[in-house]
């Protein structure tokens, strides 16, 4: 688990270096580290880890990756319903994830399986909803991180009522604050929900970032037919600042995430980000994403992967050998066997458990509907239906 710093800092005045390639990058694809990135606006990005905490980081990439092909997996032999694969985002949620501090909270859509391993949930959590056994078991209070959301943009919304409530709890304008992130894709930009998150948060200086994962493809749409501008650009219209990354560079994500959500704890308002990144699988297991982007396009990206970088800085540097390569893959390993055995192990739950969670102290009505339910139910018995 990286527990390491990013600076970021505002000069009074004086040039700037604008990052290559349009977007804030402190790893190349190649696995060269960037020590500092100045953007426009005078800010510089920096991260500042130790030897473990770099290890740590590809540890969570490759781990997260390594139980999201259990996923994909289980779903294509039928014990899941549907699966929605993170492939090829690692980088854009464990580098957010890991940026943010315990008293922050997260609202997700229902891709953020990364971020989640972050905020130390079982990572089986998620796979009662895909399997049909409940709702998404996490406690949200507990671990600061809201329920899975399949109601494209709806999220924000949540979020930004929270931030707004932290504001009024005079939990902000402090180190120690609190913040808020609410994650979402490209496609969801083109939702009135977010569009609405954006005015609010805006007019009322909540303190939250949002962190679009722009991996090209609305389901089946390119971002050429969501937006005639890039997405970070459009938090000006808002009143907010918006930034670019490289999606795929975790330490980017890291830093850019760790000085947005500070910037929101000490009451400088909203931030977006946009993680330039790709989606190399599914939009989710029911798609079939050859009838809509070419093969030589996904070939591409892999060049970019968030994995790889990680993996060719920590050679490069030293920092790791095969050994130590090789235990990640193994401890990977037996993570997703031990999750394979515990999905497959979930008990199917009762009808009449629909009933349970309706109110938080019940009510007459539900109970005359759980009693009547219970009878139908029962006359079933022995009856060979």
């Amino acid at each position: 688990m990286a527990k390491g710093k990013a600076a970021a800092t505002r000069p009074s005045g004086g040039g700037s270096d604008a990052p290559a390639g349009g977007f804030v990058q402190l790893l190349t694809p190649d696995g060269d580290h960037v020590g500092s990135v100045t953007t426009a606006d005078g800010t510089t990005y920096s991260v500042d880890f130790t030897d473990e905490e770099y290890r740590g980081l590809y540890r969570d990439l490759v781990t997260v990756r390594r139980l999201d092909a259990e996923a994909t997996a289980l779903q294509r032999q039928g014990e899941l319903g549907l699966w929605a694969s993170l492939l090829g985002q690692e980088a854009a949620q464990v580098g957010s994830g890991r940026a943010l501090r315990t008293q922050d909270m997260a609202f997700p859509t229902y891709r953020e399986h990364g971020v989640l391993y972050c905020r130390g949930i079982d990572p089986i959590m998620p796979f009662g909803l895909f399997r049909g056994v409940d709702q998404g078991g996490w406690d949200a209070n507990e671990h600061k991180f809201n329920s899975y959301t399949i109601v494209i943009g709806s999220q924000t919304l949540h979020a930004t009522g929270y931030a707004m409530g932290i504001t009024m709890d005079g939990k902000t304008g402090s180190a120690d604050g609190e913040a808020v992130i609410a994650y979402f894709g490209d496609g969801a930009t083109s939702q009135g929900e977010v569009n609405e998150s954006f005015v609010w948060a805006g007019v009322f200086n909540a303190p939250m970032v949002f962190f679009c994962q722009n991996n090209q493809y609305a389901i089946s749409e390119p971002l050429e037919r969501q937006t005639r501008i890039p997405l970070y650009r459009r938090a000006l219209g808002y009143g907010f600042p918006g930034i670019r990354i490289d999606g795929n560079d975790v330490l980017a994500s890291y830093a850019v995430t760790r000085a947005a959500l500070d910037n929101a704890r000490n009451g400088q308002g909203p931030t977006l980000i946009e993680a330039y990144t790709y989606r190399m699988g599914a939009h989710t297991s029911s798609d079939d994403p050859t009838r809509y982007r070419i093969a030589s396009e996904v070939e591409s990206w892999k060049a970019k992967d968030p994995i790889s970088r990680v993996r060719a800085f920590l050679t490069k540097q030293q920092l790791a050998d095969d050994d130590f390569f090789g235990e990640v893959d193994e401890s990977a390993r037996k993570l997703a066997l031990d999750l394979r055995e515990r999905v497959l192990a979930m008990p199917d739950p009762q009808p009449v458990t629909m009933f349970d969670h309706v109110y938080p102290n019940g009510s007459p009505e539900i109970d005359e509907q759980r009693a009547a339910f219970t009878e139908y139910h029962a006359s079933f018995e022995g009856s060979g239906h």
